[in-house]
């Protein structure tokens, strides 16, 4: 700064570097001196890379034209006067932006009001008009009815007369009338073919509108279905469309049993009880034989006037069809459950009720509901498998893990928790509605399944024991395996093995205890020789020890 001038000298940057560079060459103290640390930064920045910068410095040359003292003394201020009108200018555009939607916000309040009052008139008027609107409907569709009934009636009635006159105009082929006969044959079956044409659109029309879950079979629809019966064609592509349309509101019945449960949510949706394998399983075979069966009752009031034979066959094949849909989604739920492997007793329970409803189903439908029967037949096979196969696991595991016997020599443990699983299994099997052949089967599976292993597993256990222990451990382990089976019907055989067994088992212990007792008395010797003994070796007391003094004092010892 020059003395007396009050002007601040530049000092050019090149010469300012150079002092710099001279004075780190020089001491610490002028390395640390805050300016020569500044202007190195500065130096070192690179305008370049920072766009922040080159923005700022753009707009400053906006408004700052000139480098003076003056100008550069008085920035800071020309800054904020310039930030100042510019948040004064921004507050101004906002306060327009601002009226102007307080203005929209009061048209739209408006039209809201308009639009509230508009919905209440409406709701007014259609609650005044909605008794007239029903009566008005309901009696449309009577007069609709009545309409198309009398014209119904009066078609059948033609298409009947229609039919009379082709029959009696074979009258006139017998007499010298043949070629007007021949004339008025032609015309009679050209109008059958064009009624019976109509009348098959119009039953596969009405056909195609029996999609509710209650289906109302109307009486024009069961004459017309008689009439068709005359051509057999038209006749069983009406059968298909009604197997068509019902088969869809099965399905959606049942995915909606399923998800959504009734209506208003009574009962509740089958699948809130997968939780439950038995009554998931239960609840969705349930719904599909009160299906089949509503099924069956609508084709047999569609069909009640069809005298035409194979009636019987026609509606178990429509059924059939219309059941086939839902085998899918059933098969894949069942599997889910039987794979998860719930447990010996439920798997076994699961099967026989698949057994019950697949003898259930096939008596009302017969075997013609193959793809369902089918179904069920597979996924019973599937459980039964996986439930032998679980006692195979069972009885696998305990042959692998032998228990010694207990010290009182009573039953293993082990042996009573595969007795309490098999009561379990065969109480399950006594009250199940099986055939009776079919549950004989199955009780001497599950019985040699089960007891087989049981018995060697008990034999291996006592093996290490001594005869009279052991036997007394057979025994103990048998009278328990025995008293379970008693309680069950086709056990006898089984009951008979046991019981052999036991009495095998009580001849050892009894001769093991005999012989004990006779060696601690002292008389094994006596016991052997007269065992031995044969009518000619003469008297007992001819031999070695067996005089009286001999047998007295053995006697008296013990």
């Amino acid at each position: 700064m020059a003395e007396g001038s009050g002007e601040v000298v530049a000092v050019p940057v090149t010469g300012a570097a150079n002092g710099l560079s001279n004075g780190a060459s020089g001491t610490s103290a002028q390395t640390n001196n805050p300016l020569s640390r500044k202007l190195r930064k500065i130096l070192d920045t690179r305008l370049d890379n920072d766009k922040e910068m080159l923005e700022a410095l753009k707009a400053l040359s906006t408004f700052f034209v000139e480098n003076s003292l003056r100008t550069r003394r008085n920035l800071r201020g020309d800054i904020e006067r310039r930030s100042l009108a510019i948040n004064e200018e921004f507050v101004s555009i906002f306060k327009d932006v601002k009226e102007e939607l307080e203005s929209i916000h009061e048209d739209v309040q408006a039209m809201s009001t308009c639009c509230q009052d508009m919905t209440s008139r409406l709701q007014a008027a259609k609650e005044q008009t909605q008794d007239l609107i029903v009566k008005t409907t309901k009696l449309q569709a009577e007069r609709n009815f009545k309409v198309t009934f009398l014209i119904l009636k009066d078609f059948f009635k033609a298409l009947g007369r229609v039919k009379q006159i082709h029959n009696d105009v074979k009258v006139l082929l017998r007499t010298n009338q043949q070629t007007a006969g021949l004339e008025i044959m032609e015309q009679m079956a050209l109008l059958q073919e064009t009624s019976y044409e109509r009348l098959y659109r119009w039953a596969q029309n009405e056909c195609r509108s029996l999609t509710q879950e209650s289906c109302d079979i109307s009486p024009v629809l069961t004459q017309a279905m008689e009439a068709l019966q005359d051509r057999p064609v038209l006749y069983k592509y009406t059968l298909d469309e009604f197997g068509t349309a019902r088969r869809s509101t099965v399905v959606r019945g049942f995915i909606d049993a399923l998800t959504r449960g009734g209506p208003g949510g009574t009962p509740r949706p089958i699948e809130m009880h997968s939780h439950d394998p038995l009554r998931y399983v239960g609840d969705m075979l349930a719904w599909l034989h009160q299906a089949t069966a509503s099924e069956k009752e609508h084709l047999e009031a569609l069909l009640k006037h069809v005298t035409a034979q194979g009636v019987e066959e026609n509606i178990q094949e429509v059924v059939g069809h219309i059941t086939e849909g839902v085998c899918r989604p059933l098969k894949v739920r069942i599997e889910q459950v039987i794979v998860a492997e719930p447990g010996a007793f439920l798997l076994y329970k699961i099967s026989n009720l698949l057994k019950f409803y697949h003898h259930t189903i096939s008596g009302i439908v017969g075997n013609s509901a193959t793809t369902l029967l089918t179904t069920i037949e597979e996924m019973h096979l599937l459980s039964k498998k996986i439930f032998f196969n679980s006692l195979s696991l069972h009885a696998s595991k305990l042959m692998d893990k032998v228990e010694l016997p207990p010290p009182d020599l009573g039953p293993s443990s082990a042996l009573n928790q595969t007795l309490m699983l098999l009561r379990e299994v065969l109480a399950s099997h006594d009250s199940s509605v099986v055939p009776l052949d079919a549950r004989q089967a199955d009780f001497v599976q599950v019985l040699s399944c089960v007891l087989d292993p049981l018995l060697q597993m008990c034999t291996v256990s006592a093996s290490n024991l001594g005869t009279a222990d052991m036997a007394t451990f057979m025994v103990n382990s048998l009278y328990m395996m025995k008293t379970t089976l008693a309680l069950f019907e086709f056990t006898d055989r089984r009951l008979e093995m046991l019981q052999f067994q036991i009495e095998a088992h009580l001849d050892t212990l009894i001769n093991e205890q005999a012989s004990y007792v006779l060696t601690r008395a002292g008389l094994s010797y006596i016991y052997n020789t007269v065992q031995q003994h044969k009518p000619e070796q003469g008297p007992l007391a001819n031999l070695p020890n067996l005089d009286s003094v001999a047998v007295k004092a053995a006697m008296v010892s013990t």
